[in-house]
């Protein structure tokens, strides 16, 4: 038998994180979904009686990223279709690509300690590959600045929940700063 090119991509870990988020947050009536293209939040509706948090193509990292999203998000946004949020896609031009990592600080923070939890690597993500050139560096810098925040008092609570799950699985752990660097960039 052949494998397609998405079930050569999917991470094998990825049932394992499925399995772990739909038990931890069966009380909020909510599942992370395989799904094939772009991640999206759907609530529950006449057809599907949960939540659904789909994300794309298998991808360990997405996954995480689109749970982080929904840690942040309050009880009625999610009940709107990908959190009632305005999403610009790839092609951004300067302006745009400002507000869009504008808004991705705090949940590419949260995938951040997901990923250092679960004993991967973190890497941000511009996600503008044909629009106007990031500054991935200042970018990673305040993603970092945010983390370190959360670090230092506290993470959205459903965020610490998985994060928790996570490092028990995975036996990942959180990032490490120095005190010093932690105060810097808190002060930034």
């Amino acid at each position: 038998m052949t494998a397609t090119p998405s079930s050569l991509d999917k991470d094998p870990q990825v049932e394992v994180l499925i399995r772990l988020f739909n038990s931890e947050f069966s009380d909020f009536n909510t599942r992370l979904v395989l799904g094939e293209d772009e991640p999206i939040y759907l609530p529950a509706n006449d057809q599907t009686p949960y939540h659904q948090i789909v994300f794309a193509h298998g991808y360990f990292s997405s996954a995480l990223h689109e749970i982080a999203h929904w840690c942040i998000a309050g009880a009625k946004r999610r009940l709107q279709e990908d959190y009632g949020y305005w999403y610009c896609p790839d092609g951004r031009d300067e302006l745009q690509q400002a507000e869009f990592e504008k808004v991705e600080v705090k949940p590419q923070a949260i995938e951040w300690a997901f990923t250092a939890a679960s004993g991967r690597k973190f890497q941000v993500s511009t996600d503008n590959l044909n629009g106007a050139e990031p500054d991935r560096e200042a970018f990673t810098g305040a993603v970092k600045a945010q983390l370190v925040a959360y670090l230092m008092g506290n993470f959205p609570p459903r965020a610490w929940r998985f994060i928790n799950v996570l490092k028990g699985e995975f036996q990942g752990n959180l990032p490490a700063f120095e005190v010093t660097q932690c105060e810097e960039l808190a002060n930034e």
